[in-house]
Protein backbone atom coordinates (compact mmCIF):
# COMPACT_ATOMS: atom_id res chain seq x y z
CA UNK A 1 0.00 0.00 0.00
CA UNK A 2 2.89 2.47 0.74
CA UNK A 3 4.02 2.65 -3.25
CA UNK A 4 0.71 3.51 -4.42
CA UNK A 5 0.63 6.41 -2.09
CA UNK A 6 3.85 7.87 -2.58
CA UNK A 7 3.54 7.53 -6.33
CA UNK A 8 0.32 9.70 -5.75
CA UNK A 9 2.42 12.25 -3.80
CA UNK A 10 5.02 12.30 -6.15
CA UNK A 11 2.55 12.68 -9.43
CA UNK A 12 0.83 15.80 -7.12
CA UNK A 13 4.18 17.16 -6.42
CA UNK A 14 5.28 17.43 -10.50
CA UNK A 15 1.73 18.53 -11.86
CA UNK A 16 1.53 21.54 -9.07
CA UNK A 17 1.64 24.45 -11.79
CA UNK A 18 4.75 27.28 -10.75
CA UNK A 19 2.80 30.48 -9.41
CA UNK A 20 4.27 33.80 -9.40
CA UNK A 21 5.84 33.35 -6.12
CA UNK A 22 7.91 30.47 -7.39
CA UNK A 23 9.27 32.92 -10.15
CA UNK A 24 12.67 34.05 -10.47
CA UNK A 25 13.07 38.31 -9.71
CA UNK A 26 14.93 39.60 -12.12
CA UNK A 27 15.91 43.19 -13.15
CA UNK A 28 15.43 44.12 -16.70
CA UNK A 29 16.51 46.98 -18.84
CA UNK A 30 15.42 47.61 -23.02
CA UNK A 31 18.14 47.69 -25.88
CA UNK A 32 18.74 51.21 -27.03
CA UNK A 33 18.76 52.05 -31.16
CA UNK A 34 21.15 54.49 -30.86
CA UNK A 35 24.55 56.05 -32.26
CA UNK A 36 27.71 54.47 -30.71
CA UNK A 37 30.57 56.21 -31.04
CA UNK A 38 33.65 54.26 -30.73
CA UNK A 39 36.51 55.38 -28.14
CA UNK A 40 39.92 54.17 -28.08
CA UNK A 41 42.13 54.87 -24.62
CA UNK A 42 45.77 54.57 -25.49
CA UNK A 43 49.20 55.38 -23.16
CA UNK A 44 52.70 57.65 -24.36
CA UNK A 45 54.90 60.04 -22.71
CA UNK A 46 55.13 63.68 -23.87
CA UNK A 47 57.75 64.55 -25.64
CA UNK A 48 59.09 67.94 -27.02
CA UNK A 49 58.77 68.63 -30.84
CA UNK A 50 62.51 70.36 -30.54
CA UNK A 51 65.25 68.60 -28.22
CA UNK A 52 68.61 70.13 -29.11
CA UNK A 53 72.31 68.98 -28.06
CA UNK A 54 74.19 72.51 -29.29
CA UNK A 55 77.30 72.58 -29.64
CA UNK A 56 79.58 75.41 -30.98
CA UNK A 57 80.34 75.82 -34.49
CA UNK A 58 83.90 76.03 -34.07
CA UNK A 59 86.39 75.12 -31.77
CA UNK A 60 87.99 77.71 -29.75
CA UNK A 61 88.37 78.27 -25.60
CA UNK A 62 85.09 79.01 -23.21
CA UNK A 63 85.35 82.90 -22.32
CA UNK A 64 81.94 82.57 -20.72
CA UNK A 65 78.80 80.02 -20.33
CA UNK A 66 75.73 82.61 -19.74
CA UNK A 67 72.79 79.77 -18.62
CA UNK A 68 72.64 76.70 -16.68
CA UNK A 69 70.71 74.03 -16.16
CA UNK A 70 67.27 75.75 -15.80
CA UNK A 71 67.68 78.37 -17.75
CA UNK A 72 64.80 79.55 -19.58
CA UNK A 73 65.97 80.87 -23.02
CA UNK A 74 64.33 82.80 -26.12
CA UNK A 75 65.03 82.29 -29.78
CA UNK A 76 68.55 83.90 -30.80
CA UNK A 77 69.42 84.30 -27.07
CA UNK A 78 73.53 84.06 -26.46
CA UNK A 79 74.08 81.01 -24.78
CA UNK A 80 78.14 80.78 -24.89
CA UNK A 81 80.79 82.84 -25.59
CA UNK A 82 84.16 81.57 -27.19
CA UNK A 83 87.63 84.21 -26.54
CA UNK A 84 87.57 86.64 -29.82
CA UNK A 85 91.08 87.72 -28.89
CA UNK A 86 92.54 86.32 -32.12
CA UNK A 87 89.77 86.51 -34.31
CA UNK A 88 89.26 90.06 -33.51
CA UNK A 89 92.93 91.14 -34.56
CA UNK A 90 92.07 89.03 -37.96
CA UNK A 91 89.26 90.82 -39.05
CA UNK A 92 90.96 94.10 -38.33
CA UNK A 93 93.33 92.92 -41.04
CA UNK A 94 90.78 91.89 -43.54
CA UNK A 95 88.98 95.32 -42.79
CA UNK A 96 92.71 97.05 -43.87
CA UNK A 97 92.94 94.49 -46.56
CA UNK A 98 89.59 95.81 -47.73
CA UNK A 99 90.40 99.33 -47.68
CA UNK A 100 94.02 98.85 -50.11
CA UNK A 101 92.17 96.90 -52.37
CA UNK A 102 89.15 99.66 -52.39
CA UNK A 103 92.21 102.53 -52.84
CA UNK A 104 93.50 100.08 -55.73
CA UNK A 105 90.47 100.23 -57.28
CA UNK A 106 89.40 103.98 -57.14
CA UNK A 107 93.15 104.76 -58.73
CA UNK A 108 92.37 101.79 -61.45
CA UNK A 109 89.15 103.72 -62.12
CA UNK A 110 90.65 107.12 -62.25
CA UNK A 111 93.65 106.10 -64.76
CA UNK A 112 90.81 104.45 -66.78
CA UNK A 113 89.15 107.50 -66.94
CA UNK A 114 91.44 109.08 -67.94
CA UNK A 115 93.32 107.44 -70.49
CA UNK A 116 89.94 106.87 -72.47
CA UNK A 117 89.63 110.88 -72.73
CA UNK A 118 92.76 111.34 -73.96
CA UNK A 119 92.14 108.45 -76.32
CA UNK A 120 89.20 110.16 -77.48
CA UNK A 121 91.30 113.10 -78.44
CA UNK A 122 94.21 111.25 -80.12
CA UNK A 123 96.39 112.48 -77.36
CA UNK A 124 96.90 108.54 -76.09
CA UNK A 125 97.74 104.67 -77.56
CA UNK A 126 95.38 102.66 -77.27
CA UNK A 127 97.44 100.41 -76.33
CA UNK A 128 97.80 102.01 -73.01
CA UNK A 129 93.88 102.15 -72.54
CA UNK A 130 94.10 98.36 -72.95
CA UNK A 131 96.57 97.92 -70.54
CA UNK A 132 94.71 100.34 -68.11
CA UNK A 133 91.58 98.85 -68.19
CA UNK A 134 93.42 95.56 -67.12
CA UNK A 135 94.48 97.02 -64.50
CA UNK A 136 91.08 98.04 -63.42
CA UNK A 137 89.71 94.73 -64.41
CA UNK A 138 92.25 93.17 -61.40
CA UNK A 139 91.66 95.90 -59.18
CA UNK A 140 87.73 95.27 -59.27
CA UNK A 141 88.83 91.08 -58.44
CA UNK A 142 90.92 92.06 -55.69
CA UNK A 143 88.47 94.23 -54.20
CA UNK A 144 85.66 91.25 -54.68
CA UNK A 145 88.18 89.07 -52.92
CA UNK A 146 89.10 91.55 -50.11
CA UNK A 147 85.51 91.86 -49.15
CA UNK A 148 84.93 88.06 -49.38
CA UNK A 149 87.29 87.67 -46.77
CA UNK A 150 86.11 90.14 -44.56
CA UNK A 151 82.89 88.77 -44.78
CA UNK A 152 84.51 85.21 -44.14
CA UNK A 153 85.78 86.74 -40.85
CA UNK A 154 82.57 88.41 -39.74
CA UNK A 155 80.92 84.74 -39.74
CA UNK A 156 83.71 83.25 -37.90
CA UNK A 157 83.73 86.08 -34.66
CA UNK A 158 79.58 86.07 -35.09
CA UNK A 159 80.57 81.74 -34.52
CA UNK A 160 82.27 82.44 -31.27
CA UNK A 161 78.96 83.43 -29.70
CA UNK A 162 76.22 80.00 -29.64
CA UNK A 163 72.91 81.26 -29.76
CA UNK A 164 69.84 79.65 -28.71
CA UNK A 165 68.24 78.47 -32.42
CA UNK A 166 64.78 77.84 -30.87
CA UNK A 167 62.48 78.66 -27.37
CA UNK A 168 63.29 76.69 -24.31
CA UNK A 169 64.40 75.52 -21.25
CA UNK A 170 68.37 74.44 -20.81
CA UNK A 171 68.26 70.67 -19.60
CA UNK A 172 71.92 70.40 -19.24
CA UNK A 173 75.29 72.06 -19.22
CA UNK A 174 78.76 70.24 -20.69
CA UNK A 175 81.24 72.89 -20.45
CA UNK A 176 82.86 75.33 -18.13
CA UNK A 177 84.57 78.87 -18.32
CA UNK A 178 88.42 77.97 -19.39
CA UNK A 179 87.65 74.41 -21.00
CA UNK A 180 88.70 73.97 -24.42
CA UNK A 181 86.19 73.35 -26.70
CA UNK A 182 86.44 70.56 -29.68
CA UNK A 183 84.51 71.40 -32.75
CA UNK A 184 81.14 69.50 -32.76
CA UNK A 185 81.44 69.03 -28.58
CA UNK A 186 78.29 69.03 -26.88
CA UNK A 187 77.99 72.01 -25.05
CA UNK A 188 74.38 72.51 -23.85
CA UNK A 189 71.16 70.68 -24.32
CA UNK A 190 67.74 72.89 -25.12
CA UNK A 191 64.17 71.70 -25.06
CA UNK A 192 61.47 73.35 -26.18
CA UNK A 193 58.77 73.31 -23.62
CA UNK A 194 55.75 73.96 -26.36
CA UNK A 195 54.16 72.28 -28.64
CA UNK A 196 53.80 69.54 -26.93
CA UNK A 197 53.60 65.51 -28.60
CA UNK A 198 52.22 62.34 -27.63
CA UNK A 199 53.56 59.32 -29.67
CA UNK A 200 50.58 56.22 -28.90
CA UNK A 201 50.69 52.99 -31.20
CA UNK A 202 47.69 52.50 -32.17
CA UNK A 203 46.23 48.98 -33.49
CA UNK A 204 47.24 47.88 -36.87
CA UNK A 205 42.76 47.72 -37.54
CA UNK A 206 42.25 51.06 -36.80
CA UNK A 207 44.66 52.84 -39.36
CA UNK A 208 41.69 53.00 -41.95
CA UNK A 209 39.58 54.22 -39.36
CA UNK A 210 41.73 57.68 -39.50
CA UNK A 211 39.39 59.72 -41.88
CA UNK A 212 36.62 59.29 -38.95
CA UNK A 213 38.75 60.47 -36.08
CA UNK A 214 35.82 62.94 -34.79
CA UNK A 215 38.26 64.02 -31.50
CA UNK A 216 41.49 63.72 -29.20
CA UNK A 217 41.26 64.22 -25.55
CA UNK A 218 44.76 63.64 -23.66
CA UNK A 219 44.90 63.67 -20.17
CA UNK A 220 48.41 64.16 -18.61
CA UNK A 221 49.02 61.59 -15.38
CA UNK A 222 50.27 65.32 -13.75
CA UNK A 223 46.99 66.73 -13.72
CA UNK A 224 44.62 63.57 -14.76
CA UNK A 225 41.78 65.33 -14.00
CA UNK A 226 42.06 68.11 -16.73
CA UNK A 227 41.42 67.29 -20.23
CA UNK A 228 43.36 68.93 -23.02
CA UNK A 229 42.81 68.97 -26.70
CA UNK A 230 45.32 67.51 -29.53
CA UNK A 231 45.24 67.12 -32.82
CA UNK A 232 47.02 64.46 -35.21
CA UNK A 233 49.65 65.68 -37.10
CA UNK A 234 51.04 62.42 -38.46
CA UNK A 235 50.55 58.70 -38.65
CA UNK A 236 53.50 56.40 -39.73
CA UNK A 237 51.78 53.90 -42.45
CA UNK A 238 54.26 51.56 -41.45
CA UNK A 239 53.33 49.17 -38.84
CA UNK A 240 55.44 47.19 -36.48
CA UNK A 241 55.36 43.32 -37.37
CA UNK A 242 55.70 42.51 -33.15
CA UNK A 243 52.94 44.82 -31.95
CA UNK A 244 50.88 44.84 -34.82
CA UNK A 245 50.42 48.33 -34.42
CA UNK A 246 51.46 52.00 -36.12
CA UNK A 247 52.63 55.12 -34.78
CA UNK A 248 50.20 58.10 -34.41
CA UNK A 249 51.94 61.53 -33.07
CA UNK A 250 49.40 63.95 -31.62
CA UNK A 251 50.14 67.71 -30.94
CA UNK A 252 48.58 68.38 -27.57
CA UNK A 253 47.32 72.50 -26.83
CA UNK A 254 48.88 73.26 -23.71
CA UNK A 255 48.12 77.35 -23.85
CA UNK A 256 49.09 77.12 -19.93
CA UNK A 257 52.18 75.12 -19.98
CA UNK A 258 51.28 73.01 -17.58
CA UNK A 259 52.79 69.74 -18.95
CA UNK A 260 56.50 68.56 -18.81
CA UNK A 261 57.91 66.78 -21.43
CA UNK A 262 58.43 63.08 -20.59
CA UNK A 263 55.68 63.03 -18.58
CA UNK A 264 52.91 60.27 -19.22
CA UNK A 265 49.79 60.62 -20.89
CA UNK A 266 46.81 59.44 -21.88
CA UNK A 267 44.56 59.88 -25.16
CA UNK A 268 41.23 59.36 -26.34
CA UNK A 269 40.13 58.58 -29.82
CA UNK A 270 36.92 59.11 -30.97
CA UNK A 271 35.40 57.79 -33.74
CA UNK A 272 32.29 58.21 -36.04
CA UNK A 273 30.61 54.65 -36.91
CA UNK A 274 29.60 54.12 -40.38
CA UNK A 275 25.76 52.96 -39.26
CA UNK A 276 23.34 54.79 -38.58
CA UNK A 277 22.61 53.23 -35.22
CA UNK A 278 22.80 49.92 -33.41
CA UNK A 279 21.38 47.90 -31.27
CA UNK A 280 23.53 48.39 -27.45
CA UNK A 281 23.03 46.47 -24.23
CA UNK A 282 24.71 46.88 -20.48
CA UNK A 283 27.85 44.36 -20.01
CA UNK A 284 25.50 42.96 -17.23
CA UNK A 285 23.30 41.34 -19.37
CA UNK A 286 26.02 39.15 -21.02
CA UNK A 287 26.85 35.79 -20.00
CA UNK A 288 30.06 34.13 -21.26
CA UNK A 289 30.19 30.60 -21.96
CA UNK A 290 33.58 28.37 -21.22
CA UNK A 291 33.99 28.36 -25.68
CA UNK A 292 34.15 32.14 -25.36
CA UNK A 293 30.65 32.87 -27.12
CA UNK A 294 28.05 35.08 -25.26
CA UNK A 295 24.39 34.63 -24.98
CA UNK A 296 21.48 36.97 -23.55
CA UNK A 297 18.20 36.53 -21.69
CA UNK A 298 15.18 38.36 -23.03
CA UNK A 299 11.23 38.33 -21.24
CA UNK A 300 8.41 37.26 -23.02
CA UNK A 301 5.21 36.37 -21.67
CA UNK A 302 7.06 36.47 -18.59
CA UNK A 303 9.59 34.09 -19.17
CA UNK A 304 13.38 33.91 -19.71
CA UNK A 305 14.74 33.19 -23.63
CA UNK A 306 18.13 32.38 -23.98
CA UNK A 307 19.32 33.84 -27.27
CA UNK A 308 22.61 32.93 -28.63
CA UNK A 309 24.25 36.80 -29.62
CA UNK A 310 27.40 38.22 -31.94
CA UNK A 311 29.05 41.26 -30.13
CA UNK A 312 30.35 44.19 -31.65
CA UNK A 313 32.75 46.59 -30.56
CA UNK A 314 32.42 47.71 -26.43
CA UNK A 315 32.31 51.84 -25.29
CA UNK A 316 31.53 53.69 -22.54
CA UNK A 317 27.88 53.73 -23.99
CA UNK A 318 27.75 49.97 -24.18
CA UNK A 319 28.44 46.86 -26.10
CA UNK A 320 26.63 46.39 -29.63
CA UNK A 321 24.93 42.98 -30.27
CA UNK A 322 25.42 42.41 -34.21
CA UNK A 323 22.64 39.83 -33.87
CA UNK A 324 20.65 37.02 -32.66
CA UNK A 325 18.90 39.47 -29.94
CA UNK A 326 15.26 40.47 -30.35
CA UNK A 327 15.23 44.26 -30.70
CA UNK A 328 11.70 44.82 -28.81
CA UNK A 329 12.14 42.33 -25.59
CA UNK A 330 13.62 43.80 -22.24
CA UNK A 331 16.99 41.69 -21.81
CA UNK A 332 17.70 40.38 -17.91
CA UNK A 333 20.88 42.31 -16.35
CA UNK A 334 20.19 41.08 -12.82
CA UNK A 335 19.39 37.71 -11.80
CA UNK A 336 20.73 36.00 -14.84
CA UNK A 337 23.55 34.07 -13.64
CA UNK A 338 21.83 30.86 -12.61
CA UNK A 339 18.95 31.38 -15.25
CA UNK A 340 18.19 28.83 -17.37
CA UNK A 341 15.92 28.93 -21.08
CA UNK A 342 12.24 28.80 -20.26
CA UNK A 343 12.58 29.64 -16.57
CA UNK A 344 8.95 31.61 -15.30
CA UNK A 345 10.80 34.95 -13.88
CA UNK A 346 9.27 37.83 -12.27
CA UNK A 347 10.49 41.45 -13.40
CA UNK A 348 10.78 43.56 -9.87
CA UNK A 349 9.24 46.77 -9.80
CA UNK A 350 11.38 49.53 -8.93
CA UNK A 351 13.81 48.18 -12.35
CA UNK A 352 15.06 52.01 -14.07
CA UNK A 353 14.57 50.11 -17.15
CA UNK A 354 10.92 51.51 -17.31
CA UNK A 355 9.74 48.14 -18.95
CA UNK A 356 6.67 46.58 -17.95
CA UNK A 357 5.96 43.59 -15.91
CA UNK A 358 4.40 41.47 -18.69
CA UNK A 359 6.65 42.40 -21.97
CA UNK A 360 5.41 41.12 -25.25
CA UNK A 361 6.47 40.55 -28.60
Amino acid sequence: MRWPIFAAVLFALVATPVTANDAVPVRVVMPQQQALSQQLVLSGSLTAQQDASLSSRIAGLVAQVLVDAGSQASQGQALLQLDTSLAQHELAQRQAALNAARVQQTEAQRLVDEARQLTQQQLFPQTELSLRQAALARADAELQQASAALALQQEILARHTLTAPFAGVIVRRYTDSGEWLALGAPVLQLVSLTPLLLDVQVPQEYFAALPALQRLEVRSDLQPEQSLSAQLVAAVPVADATARSFLARLQVDDAQHALLPGSSATASLYFARDDASVLVIPSDALLRHPDGNFSVFSIRDNTAQRHNVKLGRVSAQGVEVLSGLPAEQPVVIRGNETLRDGQPVRILSDDTSGAPRDSKE
